[in-house]
């Protein structure tokens, strides 16, 4: 595997998780900036955001990209619920929204307390029905990725929506800029970026892990790992633990006792990712101005 050009190993269990003859395709490029991939098993294909060109784009392998979503409103992170629905973070309209089987918008959260969310960022679905996601301020800090605005929240939060009963509620409230999450396979823990970095150099690049009490509260927030070039962003975890991350040189997969087993190197700085394809072996990434894809040899832990 040494001569793949695409691989950095660290740990020899690295080699396990990785394809060695498998290469890096670019699926799609010309955007100006990629993020939110999820995939869709029933119907096979891969969605992801444009932010700044306010589209979300649907990648049909042998077919290409086309546009599912224009205009998105500045769509960021997307996942589905257990009910397969899309649920998306909406940073022009500031909120949550879940697009129905008829394709209507439901509003699931825009304000806490009365005041307006920042800009959801990203956002995952548990077991139970419960939509946890972020509320960084990047959506309101110009423009370009959504609509200039003050932040009405005290802080910057991540936030547990119940599905039963509606109620928001904030879950931890000390991150600079809240960002990727994702939960372990079991659900037993919930990883959480902080990409502070970006826009502060001395501020947080860091992953944090809190151990998830009777799915509803987190406890025991510690870090997980620093990132060593660029800033975390998206997360998945795989069937085995693993945690994949994004960073500016590709990405970077962990061990579940936070050792950095390998990279995968991409040449462009990489936003998110997510597992799909009909064995959920392979690895997509939005990477600044295109679409990456990767074969590995372990399978994404996301459902559905």
């Amino acid at each position: 595997m040494s001569d793949n050009p695409f691989y950095k190993i660290f740990d020899p269990g690295f080699r396990d998780l990785v394809v060695a003859s498998a290469r890096l395709e670019e699926l799609h490029t010309g955007c100006r900036w990629t993020e939110g991939p999820v995939w869709f098993d029933d119907a096979q294909h891969l969605l992801f955001s444009d932010i700044p060109n306010q589209q979300v784009l649907r990648y049909v392998d042998g077919s290409g990209v086309s546009v599912f979503r224009s205009p998105s409103h500045f769509i960021n992170g997307n996942t589905r619920d257990r009910q397969g629905r899309l649920v998306s973070c909406e940073h022009g309209g500031r909120r949550i929204i879940r697009t129905e089987v008829d394709g209507t918008i439901t509003t699931l959260a825009d304000s806490h307390n009365g005041k307006r969310l920042n800009s959801p960022n990203d956002v995952v679905v548990h077991s139970d029905g419960a939509i946890w996601f972020t509320d960084p301020s990047y959506g309101i800090l110009s423009d370009y990725e959504g609509y200039k605005a003050a932040e009405e929240q005290p802080t910057r939060n991540v936030y547990r929506l119940d599905a039963q009963t509606g109620a928001l509620e904030i879950m931890v409230d000390d991150f600079l800029q809240p960002n990727g999450l994702a939960f372990s396979p079991d659900e037993t823990r919930l990883y959480i970026a902080d990409s502070g970095a970006s826009h502060a150099p001395e501020a947080p690049r860091h992953i944090r892990v809190f151990d998830v009490v009777d799915g509803r509260r987190l406890a025991n927030g510690r870090v997980f790992v620093d990132i060593d070039k660029g800033i975390p962003d998206g997360i998945r975890t795989d069937t085995e633990g693993n945690l994949w991350s994004s960073a500016a040189d590709g990405v970077h997969c962990f061990a579940p006792d936070g050792r950095l087993l390998g990279k995968i190197l991409v040449p462009q700085a990489v936003s998110n990712l997510t597992f799909g394809g009909p064995r959920r072996n392979r690895l997509f990434m939005t990477a600044s101005t295109s679409l990456y894809a990767i074969y590995t040899a372990t399978t994404g832990a996301q459902r559905p």
